[in-house]
C-alpha cells in the first residue's frame, strides 16, 4: 500500500471528521459503558489483559540488574505512552460489540484485516519512537545529576533518589519531561487509533483529529487523561494485576469516549471490515 494511502486513508472518508464539545457527562458515560464492556466480554479480555501485567513483571525483572535500575519508573511509566497501540484489539471488540457482532476473543484480531492498517502501525511506530525517546531522555537526566555510574542496589538508587538533592531534582524535572511526552502520546492516540478502525482517513486526517480534540476539549480531555493515569497507577500498584482489569476497562473506555467526540458517519462510509 503505498506511503499516500498511509497518510491520506481511502479518499471517500478521508475527509475531516467532525468534533463535538463534550462534558463530564459523557466521560461518566464513557466509563460506564467501557466497564459494561469488560464485564460483557470477560474471556477476551482475561485473555489480552493478562498480557499487560505480564509485561509488567518482565520490566521489573529485567530492571533488576543493577546497570538499568534507573530506568525502572522511566519504564513502567512509559508504558503508558505505547499503551493505545496495545489496547487497539480492546477498541476491536468494543467496536464489534456496538455494531452487533460477534465477540470471541479472536476478532480482536481483525484489526490486521482493515485497510487503515497501515496507517495504525504508522502511529504505532510513532509511540514507539516517543516511547525510546523518553528511555534517553530520563537516562541523560540521570546521568546529569548522578553520572554515568549505575546505582549499586535498590536500596541504594532509593536512598540516592529520596535523600539528596539530585534525587529530588530527578524527581521534578523527571516527572514534568514524562508529562510532556504523555501529552504528545496522549493527543496524537486518542481519537486516532479509534478513528482509523472506524474509516479509512489515513494517519494524516486521524491525528490531526486526534489533536484537534483535545485542542477543542482541553479541560475534558485532560480530567480524562488524569483518569487514565490514575487507573494506571493504581493498576501498577497492585503487583501489576490490576493493569489486567484497568487497561481493558480504560480501551473499552476509550472506544466510547471517541462514540462522543466524533459525529458519526453513514454505516457504508465506514471500513469494510465493519461487516466482518
Amino acid at each position: 500500500m503505498s506511503d499516500f494511502h498511509i497518510m491520506k486513508g481511502g479518499g471517500r472518508t478521508a475527509a475531516m471528521p467532525v468534533i463535538r464539545h463534550i462534558g463530564l457527562r459523557d466521560l461518566k458515560e464513557s466509563l460506564a459503558q467501557g466497564i459494561d464492556d469488560f464485564w460483557a466480554m470477560p474471556s477476551q479480555l482475561v485473555f489480552i489483559g493478562l498480557l499487560y501485567p505480564i509485561v509488567g513483571i518482565i520490566l521489573g525483572v529485567a530492571t533488576s540488574d543493577k546497570n538499568v535500575l534507573q530506568l525502572l519508573y522511566p519504564l513502567l511509566s512509559g508504558f503508558a505512552l505505547v499503551g493505545p497501540i496495545l489496547a487497539i484489539g480492546l477498541y476491536e471488540m468494543s467496536r464489534r460489540r456496538e455494531a452487533g457482532l460477534d465477540t470471541s476473543w479472536g476478532h480482536a484480531f481483525e484489526i490486521f484485516h482493515s485497510p487503515s492498517l497501515p496507517a495504525i502501525l504508522a502511529i504505532g511506530f510513532m509511540l514507539l519512537a516517543l516511547f525510546v525517546g523518553w528511555l534517553m531522555t530520563a537516562e541523560a537526566l540521570y546521568e546529569e545529576l548522578f553520572g554515568p555510574k549505575a546505582p549499586a542496589n535498590y536500596m541504594h538508587f532509593i536512598r540516592g533518589i529520596f535523600a539528596s538533592e539530585q534525587g529530588r531534582a530527578l524527581m521534578i524535572q523527571g516527572n514534568l519531561i514524562g508529562a510532556v511526552f504523555a501529552i504528545v502520546a496522549f493527543s496524537i492516540s486518542v481519537i486516532s487509533l479509534p478513528l482509523l478502525l472506524d474509516r479509512d482517513v489515513g494517519a494524516g486526517v486521524a491525528i490531526k483529529t486526534s489533536v484537534m480534540a483535545v485542542a477543542k476539549n482541553p479541560v475534558i480531555m485532560a480530567i480524562w487523561g488524569l483518569i487514565v493515569a490514575l487507573m494506571l497507577a493504581l493498576g501498577m500498584a497492585i503487583l501489576f494485576f490490576g493493569l489486567a482489569i484497568a487497561m481493558p476497562v480504560l480501551a473499552h473506555a476509550t472506544w466510547h469516549l471517541y462514540r462522543h467526540v466524533i459525529e458519526p458517519i453513514p454505516f457504508d462510509q465506514c471500513n469494510p471490515h465493519r461487516a466482518a
